[in-house]
This record gives C-alpha cells, sequence and structure tokens, in this order.
C-alpha cells in the first residue's frame, strides 16, 4: 500500500454483493468463506510523499473476515 489512512472512513457504501463479484472465487481462496461485499467510501490518506489527499477507496470484505485489498479510486479535493 503506498499510502496509509488517517482517520475515519466515512461515507459507506455497498457497490455489489456475493455472486456480482467477479472475484469471490479468488476472495474466498485467499481468505476464506464469508458474505464478500464490495464497498466504497471516502478517507483522508497520507502519500508516500507525505501529502494528504480526500480520496475514495474501494474494498472487499466480509464479516469475521473484515476489510482486504483496500485500493484508491479517485481524489477528491
Amino acid at each position: 500500500m503506498s499510502f496509509k489512512i488517517i482517520g475515519e472512513i466515512t461515507q459507506i457504501e455497498t457497490i455489489v454483493v456475493e455472486k456480482s463479484i467477479d472475484d469471490v472465487v479468488r476472495l474466498r481462496k485467499l481468505y476464506g468463506q464469508g458474505r464478500w461485499r464490495k464497498m466504497k467510501g471516502v478517507a483522508l490518506i497520507q502519500l508516500s510523499s507525505g501529502r494528504i489527499r480526500k480520496t475514495e477507496l474501494h474494498w472487499y470484505e466480509a464479516h469475521g473476515i473484515g476489510k482486504k485489498e483496500i485500493k484508491r479510486k479517485r481524489y477528491l479535493d
């Protein structure tokens, strides 16, 4: 990860659930069975250069497993 999340992720929304996720088979192999959801939210991140940006983040999440593969999608500032 070339960034660090600062503070809380807000404006959290579910994008897709379970069978609609293209990578659900891969997620189950890597992290285990669970009700996988692809999520999005907004957070402040600190880039490796030290710059702080407001960013839209996407990640996969399952109950009992947690957030996996957090990706930054676009800058909002």
